[in-house]
């Protein structure tokens, strides 16, 4: 008799490390619900790429299903340098003290709450558990409390209190004490795993705040923190990024974006 998938509602920003953890779950057998959330954040071009990736793996028959839910109406109540009309992203690295610029006001309880609707709605409706399965991971830590263990562990408990038949919803954060070199390693397993070419599949992720559009096509840009961090990633795992970068003055090649990177690093 062949086994059941599994269930997973997932947060999929179209980042690195929330398409990393979709390919993660489908890997181990989940049947997924991709949820996107446009609260208005300037890189909203992620989204675009959620949308991209998924529809490439449904091409390749895995099992994974979108929506985008717009709450971009709630982006002018926002303090904060990620959303339209907040000041500039700033540059640097997680490290820097100015990355608390980049916090959205309670933004993963917001995500949360809905994610956790949804877990509950599919779990009744399959009768079966439910994983809700999030991807983050201890670069966060410092600069996003919401990211934090003791903030998932009292937003699960309130959920519980609050919600009939929670008990059947869980939370998968497989990476939250892994880095973002190691959140690739992964990655490039479960591509393995599923048959898909690792470089088409990250071509389809931004992690850049500060994207770049030229002549109709959006490129990540190389000195934001997000950006940073992704490069120093793929140069610890030993690959090229296959997406494309860029600056104020137009497309850069990859040695331009890993010289910049070492020279924040260190």
């Amino acid at each position: 008799m062949k086994q059941k998938k599994k269930i997973a509602v997932i947060s999929l920003s179209g980042g690195m490390d929330s398409s990393t953890l979709l390919l993660n779950l489908l890997s181990n057998n989940y049947e997924v619900t991709a949820l996107s959330f446009n609260y208005g954040q300037k890189h909203r071009v992620e989204i675009e790429r959620a949308a991209d990736l998924v529809g490439h793996l449904q091409e390749n028959g895995l099992p994974v299903t979108h929506s985008i839910i717009d709450m971009s109406t709630l982006a002018p109540l926002l303090r904060s340098s990620l959303v339209s009309g907040g000041e500039d992203v700033p540059e640097g690295h997680y490290e820097d003290s100015n990355m608390k610029a980049t916090v959205v006001p309670n933004r993963n309880k917001i995500f949360s709450s809905i994610i956790q609707s949804v877990a509950l709605s599919l779990s009744g409706e399959e009768g079966r558990s439910v994983a809700i399965a999030l991807g983050i991971h201890a670069g966060d830590h410092d600069v996003y409390p919401d990211c934090r263990q003791e903030f998932r562990d009292a937003d699960y408990n309130a959920f519980l209190l609050g919600s009939w038949g929670a008990d059947k919803v869980s939370f998968y954060t497989p990476y939250l004490e892994l880095d973002k070199a190691d959140i690739l390693i992964d990655g490039r397993e479960s591509c393995e795993a599923l048959h898909l070419n690792f470089d088409e599949v990250y071509k389809r992720t931004l992690t850049s705040y500060k994207p770049i559009l030229i002549d109709g096509v959006w490129y990540s840009d190389y000195k934001s923190a997000s950006s940073v961090e992704r490069i120093e990633a793929f140069l610890i795992i030993g690959r090229r990024d296959p997406a494309e970068y860029a600056d104020e003055n137009g497309r850069v090649t990859w040695v331009v974006a890993v010289v910049h990177a070492r020279e924040v690093l260190g």
